[in-house]
């Protein structure tokens, strides 16, 4: 099943500065303004190899990694390891921890069933990425993966073998990062073996895998790799699917643009398959959606301005399986799904291909921003969803299927540039 290896990690030396003024969020969350700032901070911040700028960025990507491994701002490990990542943070207003492992991972077909996406994805961002690994031959950023693990071996290991003080650690203003090297070859080989008969679920960077896999066939038709070699594997970081520090944010929809909305027909089309209840009072929103959360009915929100919203509680799931009855009770038994197929596709013509094509719609994860949005006149309605849990994202994918674009939000982000992976010398 999983193969998962230890690498030489890149690493950023003394020289380049403060490892907190060198690492950023992941590329697609990053709007230039920050991306400046980072800079700002430190010119040899990693964002100029993640999300490279200018007439030819991913080009100038290529040049500054060499630049920099020429003077000695990178440097390769001597040994292969794997390397112990641990961010804390506070979270639905609790706080907490999560640690996992960050590896090679030899990729897979998902028509293997090894490695599990559960998620569409997109088209635009995984031309970006190509060429970007075209150019650089290294993965910047890790792949979030979840595995399942009932008797929860690999934690035990991991927990135990990063009780000393960490290789690294600094606090970005909202996350602690912490991270330990492993390069003890009998430890490496026993976690090798927890992960011989397990899946991968991927957590965050389906756009990612996919790219890997189309850079693994690219690198074997130029000729620049064989099987086994480092365009063979992707750089992952994985954590126990039942580790207590998991958070999944929810994704809220903004629609906008709508030729002939109207809330009022909206809400009266939806009274067939929900109860409908009005409210007043945008402080109870969010109390109201984790009451419905606790108690696992399908539900979400709808707001379209003022003081005032609605609480959509779908009254009969069976209702899906007339309009999905070719997926998976998983799948159809979705927060997401429900909305997507009964609300915006049904009532409101917003279809499949509009919605990979964001004709119609928005996403953010803050619900006060959605709530801005409507007010600022730039979207006619926000619907204001749960997340998504753990275990749905694991039976979606189990199921050989995948969720909507945009379905899950896991929080906090894996930082960039703690560690790199060359794919060739």
């Amino acid at each position: 099943m999983a193969e998962i290896q230890p690498f030489r990690g890149l690493r950023y030396t003394a020289k380049a500065g403060e490892l907190k003024d060198l690492t950023c969020p992941p590329y697609d969350v990053v709007s230039e303004e920050q991306r400046q700032a980072y800079l700002a901070k430190n010119p040899y911040n990693v964002i100029r190899l993640e999300l490279p700028k200018g007439e030819d960025p991913y080009g100038a990507a290529g040049r500054t990694l060499q630049e920099w491994l020429e003077e000695g701002i990178l440097k390769q490990d001597t040994e292969p390891a794997l390397y112990i990542y641990e961010e804390e943070f506070t979270a639905y207003g609790e706080k907490k921890k999560v640690k996992g492992l960050i590896c090679r991972v030899k990729l897979e077909e998902f028509s293997k069933g090894v490695v599990l996406p559960h998620e569409e994805t997109l088209s635009k961002a995984k031309e970006d990425r190509f060429r970007l690994m075209q150019s650089t031959f290294c993965n910047f950023s890790q792949i979030y993966s979840l595995y399942r693990d009932e008797a929860h071996t690999t934690l035990s290991r991991v927990d135990l073998l990063s009780r000393d003080t960490p290789r690294y650690e600094f606090d970005d203003g909202q996350v602690i990062h912490r991270l330990w090297v492993v390069n003890d070859k009998a430890v490496i080989a026993a976690i090798q073996e927890d992960f011989a008969e397990r899946k991968l679920y991927i957590a965050d960077g389906h756009h990612r895998y996919e790219t890997a896999l189309n850079f693994r066939r690219w690198c074997r038709e130029q000729g620049l790799s064989a099987p086994g070699d480092g365009p063979d594997y992707v750089m992952m970081m994985l954590v126990d699917m039942e580790h207590e520090g998991l958070a999944v944010f929810p994704t809220h929809r903004l629609v906008h643009g709508l030729a002939g909305f109207d809330s009022l027909r909206l809400l009266q089309q939806c009274q067939d398959l929900f109860r409908v209840t009005h409210h007043t009072g945008l402080e109870q929103i969010q109390p109201a959606l984790d009451a419905e959360y606790q108690a696992e009915h399908v539900a979400f929100a709808f707001y379209c301005g003022g003081e005032e919203w609605d609480l959509l509680v779908l009254k009969d799931l069976s209702a899906m399986d007339y309009f999905l009855p070719g997926k998976s009770q998983a799948s159809r038994s979705l927060d997401v799904a429900v909305l997507h197929t009964l609300v915006l596709d049904k009532c409101l013509g917003i279809d499949e291909a509009n919605m990979a094509n964001q004709v119609n719609l928005a996403y953010t994860r803050d619900l006060s921003e959605a709530v801005a949005s409507v007010r600022r006149g730039e979207s006619q309605c926000a619907f204001l969803l749960n997340p998504t849990r753990v275990t749905e994202i694991r039976d979606v994918a189990a199921a050989g299927e995948k969720m909507p674009q945009k379905s899950t939000y896991f929080y906090p982000k894996l930082i960039t540039g703690l560690v790199m992976n060359r794919l060739l010398p």
